[in-house]
């Protein structure tokens, strides 16, 4: 099944305060592979950008005065998740404002029951403890260089890595076990990754000395 790792940034804490969202990404993955399908859109709120705000994602009003509406992308971003599991970070807060902006436009609501939060996943792992992607991502080693300020993109990288860690799943790798035990077989038990040597008849060496000349002459003269 396809999974979407999804993030928004915000003008502020509360939809019902009448903030809205200013950045959407979404990274699709097939068991938590990423498919290299994205989706992301800055988006003009069409309000005032406060200052708290802006420390956070760096979005001000000025640069996403002309960005697109949520209106108008909204009908892209509902066939983007359409029949996927959704995978975000303190989900509530997402759910709000999407929802938020859905119902304004009389569009259809994201149903909760397609959705895992991470967050209710990590406190009860790590109960008590700080359980914000950052605080996760350095329980996991997950490198943060990369993030001076509130990325939605970004964030959905680095969730996509807290998630799988989160499972206790490892990045899929190349199982070479079958092919060693071809090699114990047809070996009398023992392991020989020793390359065997070839003798080229003279007939071959003819044949490819006679190739190679054709080809200079074709390429060169």
């Amino acid at each position: 099944m396809s999974e979407i790792f999804l993030d928004t940034e915000t003008t502020g804490l509360s939809y019902k305060d009448g903030h809205k969202i200013v950045e959407i990404a979404c990274i699709e993955t097939k068991d938590l592979i990423p498919t290299n399908n994205v989706f992301h859109k800055l988006i003009n709120p069409r309000r005032n950008v406060p200052e708290a705000a802006f420390k956070v994602h760096g979005f001000s009003e000025e640069f996403l005065s002309d960005k697109e509406t949520f209106d108008k992308i909204s009908d892209e971003f509902l066939n983007f998740i359409k029949g996927k599991k959704l995978i975000i970070h303190n989900a509530n807060f997402d759910l709000e404002f999407l929802n938020g902006e859905l119902g304004s436009i009389k569009k259809n609501l994201i149903d909760k029951e397609v959705v895992i939060d991470s967050l209710e996943i990590a406190r009860n792992k790590f109960p008590g403890t700080s359980n914000s992607l950052d605080a996760l991502c350095k329980r996991f080693n997950i490198d943060l260089s990369r993030r001076s300020k509130h990325n939605a993109m970004l964030d959905c990288e680095l969730l996509r890595e807290v998630y799988i860690n989160l499972l206790d799943a490892k990045e899929p790798k190349f199982d070479l076990s079958s092919i060693e035990q071809d090699l114990i077989k047809s070996n009398n038990g023992e392991k020989d990754y020793n390359k065997k040597i070839l003798q080229i008849s003279k007939v071959e060496i003819k044949e490819h000395e006679d190739f190679l000349k054709s080809e200079l002459k074709k390429n060169f003269y």
